[in-house]
């Protein structure tokens, strides 16, 4: 079957729109090849050149004590092994005086602030210069700088220095890391394995990891090459800013894998700003426990989502009971700062100053609702962190069981205090006995834990968390929201109402 030959029509005679249409396609296309090959760097060389002399070698000396050596033992006379041990001895100076040795370790740092006078101060990290007796700053000259140790700071892992020096010293400075992104380009110095001033590059592989070094974890993650001895180097942008302090690796054989950890500056730069004004770290309390907010949790307190930090406990006379919170808010914003998990609050407030008046956005009684809350101190005796269940291995009688929870309830009497060990200020519905297979056993809840409120509404009988359950049931409530007190505090249970079977 024959076909005719499809009419061409020559570019020539193209329609003129169509024509203008594939011109500025075209140049588009370029124009995002140009801007792909202008984020990708054809050399660091420029930028490590600039920065490298304010990066600074940390060279620590810790005196170790050893121990007594044992005096020579009792040998009968003429004994063969009489002038052997005789030589151990003299040799290794055994009169049973302790011996002392110096053992030296190496880590990195960077030169924030040079001042007029000579001084300038250096940023690292606490564990590179804890216990150290000596510090000496190796500049990328070989210039050797005995340092003094201005503060330091264990929670996250910074310290700083001061050292003197004839000459002005270069330095850096830092970064906004909040403005970073997943994907953009880095550049770590350090001092790996001890080799110097080493120039490694990569990209921010992630951002917020807690890898639970501390109660501030916010590390960001990045695939440059950080090694040991890289501790307490710079992480700068392609600005030459520092936007994190290389701290941790994840590493099973103790090299570089890829996967590198770097304190941000947004949460350091408070920090070191605090160590040399103060030459410690002062900060915010609000004076509450607090546990994540599950899915479970947000359905019965009627949230849209699971975010924020569900307030387990208040602590008596602190800044949130003076505000106002009540046990069962939901914080979702603080110092206008959204919550948007729970670990974030303690870091939040802990950046906050101290007496500075702010406001709380709690979630309550299905409805927002805003206090005002003084910022207090935290002490060092104080924990911000939140409640974490832990068993009872007691295993009393059964009393009332109660479907379909699968615990067995009964009211607190003097005989139950002494056998769970409560004191007389405890209070609620106390749990005798919970079936292993019951959705009360999943959640954590054991014999001896006490049920204080049930539906944000205080029970003191097995009678009234019954009424709860069937109030909820009523409802069509698939689940109901219990305070419970155990061994480690309060805390809030969400727990299915729906029967099975």
């Amino acid at each position: 079957m024959n076909q005719k030959a499809e009419a061409k029509t020559p570019l020539w005679q193209m329609p003129v729109t169509w024509l203008a249409a594939t011109v500025v396609a075209l140049a588009m296309m370029l124009a995002t090849f140009q801007a792909q090959a202008a984020a990708t760097p054809e050399s660091f060389a420029d930028l490590a050149a600039k920065l490298l002399p304010a990066v600074v070698n940390i060279s620590t000396t810790q005196v170790i004590e050893g121990r007594n050596v044992p005096e020579m033992p009792q040998l009968p006379p003429g004994s063969p092994f009489e002038d052997f041990f005789k030589e151990f001895n003299d040799r290794n100076n055994q009169q049973g005086v302790p011996r002392t040795r110096k053992a030296t370790s190496l880590g990195s740092g960077f030169i924030i602030d040079a001042k007029s006078n000579g001084d300038s101060f250096v940023v690292t990290n606490n564990h590179v210069i804890q216990d150290a007796d000596e510090i000496t700053v190796i500049l990328q000259n070989d210039v050797r700088l005995k340092a003094e140790l201005v503060g330091r700071d264990a929670k996250t892992d910074l310290a700083v220095l001061k050292v003197h020096s004839d000459k002005a010293l270069p330095s850096v400075g830092f970064g906004d890391s909040t403005k970073s992104r997943v994907g953009d380009w880095v550049v770590a110095i350090g001092n790996p394995f001890g080799l110097g001033g080493t120039v490694t590059a990569g990209i921010i592989s992630a951002r917020g990891r807690d890898i639970n070094s501390g109660p501030y974890d916010n590390f960001i993650q990045t695939d440059a090459s950080i090694n040991r001895g890289n501790s307490g180097g710079p992480m700068f942008n392609m600005q030459g800013q520092v936007i994190g302090i290389n701290t941790a690796i994840y590493s099973p054989s103790g090299g570089s894998v890829g996967i590198g950890f770097a304190i941000p500056s947004s949460g350091a730069e408070p920090v070191i700003k605090q160590l040399i004004k103060h030459g410690e770290v002062k900060r915010g309390w609000l004076g509450v426990h607090i546990q994540a907010v599950t899915d479970e949790i947000a359905e019965t307190l009627g949230l849209k989502k699971a975010e924020g930090a569900l307030v387990a406990s208040i602590i008596k006379d602190g800044p949130a009971e003076k505000a106002g919170v009540k046990v069962g808010d939901v914080i979702l914003e603080f110092d206008d700062k959204p919550v948007v998990e729970m670990r974030k609050l303690p870091r939040i407030v802990a950046e906050t100053d101290i007496d500075k008046p702010v406001k709380i956005l709690v979630w309550r009684d299905k409805k927002n609702v805003t206090l005002k809350v003084k910022v207090g101190e935290l002490e060092e005796e104080m924990v911000a962190d939140s409640t974490d269940p832990k068993e009872s291995e007691q295993k009393p009688a059964a009393d009332k069981m109660v479907d379909p929870l699968g615990v067995a309830l009964a009211e607190l009497t003097p005989a139950l205090r002494e056998r769970f060990k409560l004191d007389d200020q405890a209070r609620g519905v106390i749990v005798t006995e919970v079936k292993e297979d019951s959705v009360a056993f999943e959640k954590g809840i054991r014999p001896g834990d006490l049920i204080v409120e049930v539906s944000q509404e205080e029970v003191t009988s097995p009678g009234q968390v019954i009424d709860k359950l069937e109030q909820a049931r009523k409802k069509d409530q698939k689940r109901v929201l219990m305070l419970i007190e155990g061994q480690s505090g309060l805390r809030f249970v969400a727990l299915s109402i729906e029967k099975t079977g």
